[in-house]
Parts: C-alpha cells; structure tokens; sequence
C-alpha cells in the first residue's frame, strides 16, 4: 500500500500543529521583512559608449570613429544590434543585448566590450577623447528632491546641496546620489588680442606662466636624522584675486595681469544640462537605492533626513519634493493588499455559502497558512512585493485553494457515507491526491512561458510565474498536510436523517448532460463551432504591448530643432514653465533642460543629453486630473509651440518603448534616405489616427566652412592649425590651469574679451595675430562659405537610419495603425531602390519580439504538460480527451474581451497560456472520477454522469472562487486585460469540461476497453 501522506499527518497531530504554527510565523515575520518596490527589477541590456575628437566635422567623426568604433563593437556577445548617433566630434553608440541575455552574464559582456575597445583604441585618430563608457544606464533614482533660491548665489546653492547630499549618503540603503543641474564654476581670463599684439605679450608665453606658477609637483623630501620634511614650493592659486594679481616680465618691466586682461568668475558657458522646478531655476539631488532594499524604508528614513536638513538650511533656500516612489509604492502596495483583502473575502464568502460554515472555515484557514509559507519563500528566494508579484498573488489566490476544497468536498462525501473521521480525511489523499499534484503541475506549466521567456518583457513578469508556482505547490502541501488534520478538528458527519437527494441545480445539470451525450453529435459540432467562431472573432480584439501606468504623472517632451542652441532650448522651457504656472490640476512640475529626465522610474524611456531637447514631468492631482491636463497641454503646445516636435504622453509599463509608432528607413546614401523618409512620413500621415508625426533626424544645419589661402597664410608665418587655435581661444576658450577651491576644481578659461569673441557678423574683421606683434584681419586670408551639414545622424548596425515616429490618438492602439497602414507601406517599400529598407519599430516590434521570446518557450510548456499528463493518465486516449478540452478557452476569452473592450495585451496572452493549465487541471480530475466509477464496473455512460455529477461541485465552486476573486483586480489598467480574459476563459471552459468532456469520453471510449488506471 503506497505511502499516505494526510494518514502520516494525523499520526503526527502534534508535529504537525507545531509545523503550522512555526509557518505562520515565519510568514509575520518575512511580510514585514519583505522589500517594497513600485515594478521588479529587470536589467536594462544597453550600454552607453562615448568618443568624442574635437574639432572634427560629422563625416570624419563617422567614417574615423563611429565606423571604427561599431566594427569592433559588432563582435560583443550576445549582441542584438548597434545604434548609434553621431555629432560633429562626438559619437554615441547603444550597445543592446538580446532578450535572452541573462542578468548574470551581463558583466562579463560589458567586461569584453570594454577589453576589446581598449585594445583597438591605438586605431582611432590622434586627438579622440575617450571613449567611455556607461553600464549603468538603469539605475533608477525614485527619490528626486530640487533646492531653490531666492537671495543666494549659484554657488552658495551648490554648497548648501552638496552639503545636503553627503548627510542623505548616510542614510541605510542609499547606494548612489546625484546633482541634477549644476553648472560648473569657471574662471575667466578675457583679454583683447589687439591690446596683446601692441604690447608685444605672447598669448602662449601667457599660458604657459599661468600653467607652471599653478603646477602640482613634487618638490622634495629632506631626510633627517629625527624626521622627514617635506617641501612645498608656494604660488598655487586659491581664487580669481591671486589669477589677477600675477606679475609678468614684458620688455624690461613687470606687468599685472589685471592690467591687461579681465579676470571673473562665472559659469561654463554654454550652460551645462539645466534643472528647474515649478518654473524656478533649481538643483537637485536624485536618490537611487541599494539592490534589494524597502523603498517604503528608504522613503521614511529619507523623510526623517530631510526635515532635519531643512531645519538647517538658511532662510531663502527651500527643497522641493519633486518625485518620491515611496509614496507610490505605499498606495501601489496599499491598493493591492485592499484588492487581496477583498479576493479572499469573496473566495470566502463562496466558501461558506457553497460548503457551508465547518467546511468553510478549513478553506478560510489554509489561505493563511498558504500565504504564510509563500511570504517566507518569497524572501528565501528574494522577492519584492512589487507590482507583478502582487498581482501574482490575487491570481494564484484562488487556485490555492482549490486543493483544500478538493480535500474538504472528499472528506464531507466520506462522512456522509459513514466512515470514521480519520479515514474520511485521509480519502481525499488517496483518491485525488495525484491527481491534483498532475493538476497543480500542469498550471504551472501554463506560467512556464512567463517565467522563461527570454526578453525584457518576460523578466520584468517573472515574478508571475515564481509566486503563482511557489503559491500553487505550498497549496497542495496545505491541502494533504494541514487540511485533514483541520477536518478531523472541525468537521462533523451529517446528521442522521439528513437528505443525500441532490439540489435542483445538480438535476438541472444532469438531465442536461444527459440530453448533451444523448445528442452527443450535436454537442460536438456546437463546441467546435463556437470554437472556430472565437477563432474567427480574434482579428476584433485590439493588440497591445503594456498599457500606460495609472501614475499621475505626465511626460512632455520638447524637441527644438537639431542645430538650436540650449539657450533657445531654455527660452522654450520658461515659456513652457509661465504657461503652466497656476493650473489647478497641477501638483508640481519639474524641467529637465538639454537631457531627458533621469530614471526616476525604471521603464523610463531614457534620453541622453542633447542642447535641443527637453522634458518635463508634470504630477497631476489626480488621474481625472491627468486627462484634463493631457488635453490642455495638448492644445496648448499645438498652439503656442508649433515649431516644436512635442509629445505629451503618461508614464509606460514594461520595457520601455518612446513613440509608439515607428518606422526605419535604412541604406547607406543619407539624401536618398531622407528621400524616402519624406514620402513614408506622407504616408503615415494619411491615417489621422498617427498624429505628430516626426522624424529623429532630417533636418540639416548652417555651418561656416573658413577657407585658408594657405600660400598668403604661409607668407604671413600662419598655419591652419595656428588659425584654428587663435579663432579656438578667442570664441570658445580654452583652459590653461584650474583652481583647487575646496571640493571643487574650476578651470581656468582664457578668451577674448566679449567685443572680439566673434558673431556672425564680426567673424570677418576677428584680428589673428602673426609675427612681430602685428595682427591681421582673418578676411585677408581666408574667404567664408555657408554650407550645410547635418547635426547628427542616426546608424543601426553600421548603416544610416532614420526612424519616422508618431503618436496615436486617444482611444487609438498602436497596433490598429500600423495594420492598417501596411498594404501602403509594402507598396512604398516595393519602390525602392536595392540596398534600402523600411522596418517597423516602436510598439510592434518590441511586442513582436516579446511574444516571441514567449512562443519559444510553448513547445517546453506543452512537453511538461504531456510529460505529466501521461504520467498521471497512463493511455493516449485519455491523454487526447484532455487535450481537447484546453483549447476551449479561448472561446469564453475571446468573448470577454470584446464585451469588456479590453486588449489582448502582452500580459493577458501570459493569462491565455496560464488558463491552459487551470483547464486541464479540471479534466485530469474529472477524468481520473470517470476512470475511478468505470473500475467499480459501471458503464462508460453511467460512470460519464455520475463522475460528472460527483465532480460538479468542487469545479464550479473552484471555478466560481477564481472568477469572483479576479474581480478586484479586473478594473486594474495593467491586470485588468489579464483578469478578463482568465475570468471569460475559465468560466466557459469549466462548463464545457463539465459536458463537453464527458460527451466526448462517451462518444470515444468504447466499452469493450479496460479501465485505465
């Protein structure tokens, strides 16, 4: 006789107990100790590498470093592809992973990148700076603080904040902060070329002075026979004042500097990437936390801290909470716990009234004890309470508990036949306990793509899978370990006398199976065509990748043109800022000015420095307020800022995306490339569905080609090179020392005063000095062309690309666009010329890609689930009539989709795969009953109706739990889609199990077979 497990809980009463009580505990203990986070963390595959050679034009930088550099790159394992942008001296190229790259062999990839263009370095050309490299491009700082002042100075401000950030750095799980805003400080020499040359001062002997009287060296250490001294020679500068005052030998006689140059302090001109907050210029500190650690912790300790700061701070000087995920996760968390309480009342509330208030009082205690022992897995194995692993949660809520009713039916039926109470508790083990361990198992194989699909978006829902399978295992240990014990204690046999007639809605049920297997053709084809039906009805259901969050907060991004100045990008912003000053359903607002926000939120779709960009992040009061505002800055933008390619838009949920609509066109002639882009930007504008549409790069800019007559530059002893240093100095400046000020290093600028520094206009007359103390206009030597280049230009995988993106409209899915514009695009695409190619991107692409990761993995769901299922049915027969029940879902999903108009999302297809285990999961069951009466010798008809009759209860009642529990989550944006297709999905399938199945194993096993066992 095999081994009971539920027998051996009963002879262990006290073990047992002790075990119950140990596992609630340690659940107390492990819900307080979990980490809290707003979505579970998932590696962003990309690093950042940056080159920069000054001076040179946008061909040479691409051809002599972005082609050099992406060559080399293109042999980084695991590489998906390269994209890059290159500007005149600078490029930046994104080195993305595949999906299927996992966390931990990600540092050893950015390791060999890094060894690899180190080893190529010496290729690049003379004068490269760098390159560098960025590998934490996902760190997510979810606290963000700005400090403004009124009365200060800039750098009084920068004192006050860095003050500030090195007391936050103490504070637990803080692992990194950084200044949002600050402008270096600069030291300005600007003296006139022309009052140089009449006094016979060399610019270079200049510099030179003011290098070696501020050297840092050694200058020796003098060994005694007591001690060491060392020797330190003076003259280091300490401010402006000691620049100013140092004295130079020109012809015979000492000079001041101050007497031939204006020395100031000020800031890097042009500004660096600016800060504001609610209109004001500010700075910022923007908190990231250690890996693994309780944002709601942080969050309070950060609070604590601040006050006591701000307790310090001189009058003038005010911190502004500009964003705080604390909060976001507490209300997050909040929700979900208040969605969790309410889905085990209403599994509850099923309970007692379906198996009365005894029976239901074991199933109300095995969700404690269930949930206890997931809590302190969850923390063994290290996972946050977070968006997906709380959703898990209520999804797996149900089905948890669907042993423990299985175990509870069986032991009530026993009682009512008599038996003694321990063996009553101990039937369900025996007859069902294999059954339901096949069941458990396949619905977790229905999660499998959701934990091994390879893609960003199958680790950001990992957690789905881990808690729904720790969930579903503990529940089956609860149902054979703890829930007979609970049943001995609890339940009390029948009383004598009582009715065993079954209920009206049981004699409904069988007088209708009995007609459905009577007319077991009919019964048949009906099934199959409501099948094909919902098939057919597929194409109805709109697509979606991840819907946009429920945060308050909106994104605006602002884009100049690609050649503006960051001082136009600025004016735009405070333009932006007045028109936002005072809107009552605002909260607050900050400005990101020549970059993109930082990651204060991890599937930010993150954008590097640029002079002509912007982004502001607008928190609204509310989510009604949120749509408000998004209309009204909508028409406002239109209106006030019709040259800006602007986009208003919520924050979004998975892997990050941008515009939702993309298209690339790709080929190597950049005219021919922008050619074809014009006219796929016609066609996309065609559907007034694509709105703002837009291109990352077309427009060309200005740029001042100085031709050098290099005989007359020869004659006057000048070189290109000589040229480019003088125009060099006098416009831009350069440094020729720093000044050690406390923390801080500020260089030394040298330049022209602001009369010589040239503009457009004065670029003719800027004096180049040459030998003898002379000067001479540069227009005596050289003549000036406008030409025009382009400011950057985008590459993927080594070729020229540029991406035509658009917005959708409001209620419009970016999938709806994209198909309705394909016959357009093919026959666009039809047309060009060979070597040239549009792809799709955005949405489209990154959903194609993540479903696919998830398809990948359905041919090792489906070997587990038939692995399992032979196991447990032992013939292909039964296995077949299984089988045939799984796909019967998608009936009941396709129709609650469309009644509730709800997309087939990417999480409502892991929620299709999912049902396909809870489907089968039934019909093991209720096969395994059919199987049970055919081995007492009915008939296969008989043992059909009276299994089916047996089982209806603890199905529907399992069914009906996991429908109702679903329904605090169903309004959710991101679950909803989920909710409604398992809620649809199951109660369809469950009906059709409990007559289609039983037709079907009527109609195809035959008598004459033996019983499977």
């Amino acid at each position: 006789m095999r081994f009971n497990l539920s027998e051996w809980a009963l002879r262990q009463r006290s073990l047992v107990v002790y075990f119950m009580l140990v596992v609630v505990a340690a659940g107390v203990m492990s819900y307080v100790r979990l980490g809290r986070s707003e979505d579970p963390s998932f590696i962003i595959k990309t690093m950042v590498v940056q080159a920069a050679w000054p001076g040179a034009g946008i061909d040479d930088t691409l051809q002599q470093v972005t082609e050099r550099l992406e060559r080399t790159l293109q042999e980084t394992p695991q590489l998906d592809f390269l994209r890059s942008y290159t500007r005149p001296g600078l490029t930046t190229i994104f080195v993305n992973l595949k999906g299927s790259t996992t966390a931990d062999e990600v540092p050893d990839i950015w390791y060999q990148v890094r060894k690899r263009v180190a080893d190529m370095r010496r290729t690049l050309p003379a004068g490269v700076v760098g390159p560098g490299f960025n590998d934490e491009f996902g760190d997510t700082f979810g606290l963000i603080y700005g400090f403004t002042a009124d009365g200060f100075t800039q750098r009084e401000l920068r004192d006050q904040v860095e003050a500030a950030r090195d007391r936050l750095l103490h504070v637990p799980d803080v692992e990194q902060i950084q200044i949002l805003g600050a402008q270096d400080e600069r030291i300005f020499v600007e003296f006139s070329n022309q009052q140089l040359a009449a006094m016979g001062i060399d610019r270079t002997a200049l510099i030179a002075a003011l290098r070696s009287q501020n050297v840092v060296q050694p200058s020796g250490v003098i060994q005694t026979g007591d001690e060491k001294l060392a020797l330190e020679v003076s003259g280091a500068f300490g401010s402006e004042q000691d620049i100013a005052n140092i004295n130079f030998a020109v012809g015979g006689r000492m000079l001041r500097l101050s007497d031939i140059a204006t020395v100031r302090r000020g800031f890097v001109d042009p500004p660096q990437p600016m800060f504001r907050v609610n209109g004001q210029p500010a700075l910022g500190l923007a908190i990231a936390m250690k890996e693994g650690g309780d944002i709601l912790a942080l969050g309070a300790n950060i609070e604590r801290e601040m006050a006591a700061i701000t307790a310090d701070l001189p009058i003038g000087i005010e911190p502004h909470l500009v964003a705080d995920q604390a909060v976001t996760v507490k209300g997050a968390i909040s929700e979900f716990m208040e969605s969790l309480w309410q889905a085990i009342a209403i599994i509850l509330v099923v309970s007692f009234i379906a198996l009365g208030v005894r029976p239901g009082l074991i199933v109300a205690l095995s969700i404690p004890l269930t949930l206890a022992a997931v809590f302190s897995i969850m923390e063994l194995v290290g996972i946050d309470m977070q968006r997906i692993s709380l959703g898990a949660l209520i999804i797996a809520l149900a089905l948890m508990v669907d042993d423990a009713m299985t175990t509870t039916d069986a032991t009530i039926n026993r009682l009512a036949l008599g038996e003694p109470p321990e063996k009553a508790a101990t039937y369900a083990f025996k007859a069902y306990a294999f059954a339901m361990l096949a069941g458990t198992l396949v619905t977790i194989a229905g999660f499998v793509p959701v934990g091994f699909a390879k893609s960003s978006a199958g680790e950001y829902t990992f957690s789905l899978f881990a808690v729904v399978s720790i969930a579903l295992l503990v529940s089956w240990l609860v149902a054979v370990l703890f829930a007979p014990l609970m049943g001995i204690m609890i339940l009390r046999p029948p009383k004598a006398g009582a009715s065993s007639e079954p209920g009206r809605i049981m004699r409904v049920y069988r007088s209708f199976l009995s007609k459905a297997i009577a007319a077991r053709w009919i019964t048949i084809a009906v099934t199959v065509a409501a099948f094909v039906g919902s098939v057919l009805l597929i194409p109805l259901i709109p697509s979606q990748f991840f819907p946009s969050s429920d945060r308050p907060e909106l994104l605006v991004d602002l884009s100049l043109p690609q050649n503006a100045s960051i001082h136009a990008t600025q004016t735009a912003v405070e333009r932006f800022d007045a028109a936002l000053k005072g809107d009552p359903d605002i909260e607050r607002w900050s400005d990101y000015v020549g970059e993109g926000a930082i990651r204060f939120y991890l599937p930010l779709n993150a954008q590097l420095p640029n002079d002509f960009f912007a982004q502001a992040v607008v928190v609204a009061k509310d989510l009604p307020a949120r749509e408000r505002l998004h209309k009204r800055l909508e028409t406002l933008l239109a209106e006030q800022f019709p040259n800006i390619v602007s986009r208003v838009y919520p924050l979004e949920l998975g892997p990050p995306v941008g515009w939702p609509v993309q298209y690339r066109v790709l080929g190597a002639d950049l005219s021919q490339v922008r050619d074809i882009a014009y006219k796929l930007a016609a066609v996309m504008a065609s559907d007034p569905r694509a709105v703002h549409v837009n291109y990352d790069w077309i427009q060309p800019s200005r740029e001042i080609r100085i031709r050098v007559n290099q005989d007359e530059a020869r004659r006057l002893g000048l070189s290109s090179e000589a040229i480019g240093t003088v125009l060099n100095t006098m416009v831009t400046g350069v440094p020729v020392t720093q000044v050690r000020d406390g923390i801080y290093l500020v260089d030394v600028m040298l330049r022209a005063t602001g009369e010589e520094r040239v503009s457009l206009e004065t670029l003719r007359s800027v004096q180049v000095p040459v030998a003898g103390g002379r000067t001479v206009p540069l227009s005596q030597f050289a003549t000036f062309d406008y030409e025009q280049s382009y400011p950057l230009v985008w590459r993927r995988d080594r070729v020229p690309s540029l991406t035509v993106q658009a917005d959708v409209a409001p209620g419009v899915l970016p999938d709806e666009v994209v198909s309705t514009l394909q016959p357009k695009i093919d026959a666009l695409a039809a047309t060009l010329p060979p070597g040239y190619r549009i792809e799709v991107g955005g949405t489209v692409e990154e959903s194609a890609k993540s479903l696919a990761s998830v398809v990948a993995v359905v041919p090792l769901m489906l070997f587990i689930m038939l692995t399992v299922l032979m196991f447990q049915l032992r013939g292909f027969t039964l296995l077949s009539l299984v089988i045939s029940v799984a796909p019967l879902g998608l009936i009941g999903v396709v129709l609650a989709l469309l009644v509730s108009n709800r997309p087939l999302g990417f999480v409502a297809i892991l929620g299709v795969l999912a049902l396909i285990g809870m489907i089968i999961k039934n019909a093991v069951i209720l096969i395994g009953q059919i199987e049970a009466e055919r081995a007492d010798g009915k008939s296969v008809r008989d043992a059909a109706m009276d299994a089916s009759q047996s089982r209806f209860r603890p199905i529907m009642l399992t069914a009906v739990s996991t429908v109702l529990g679903m329904i605090p989550i169903a309004p959710t944006v991101f679950w909803g889609p989920m909710a409604f297709a398992i809620m649809g999905g199951l109660l369809v399938a469950t009906l059709l199990t409990l007559i289609f199945l039983p037709v079907l194993y009527v109609t195809l096993v035959r008598e004459k077979e033996p019983a499977s066992t």
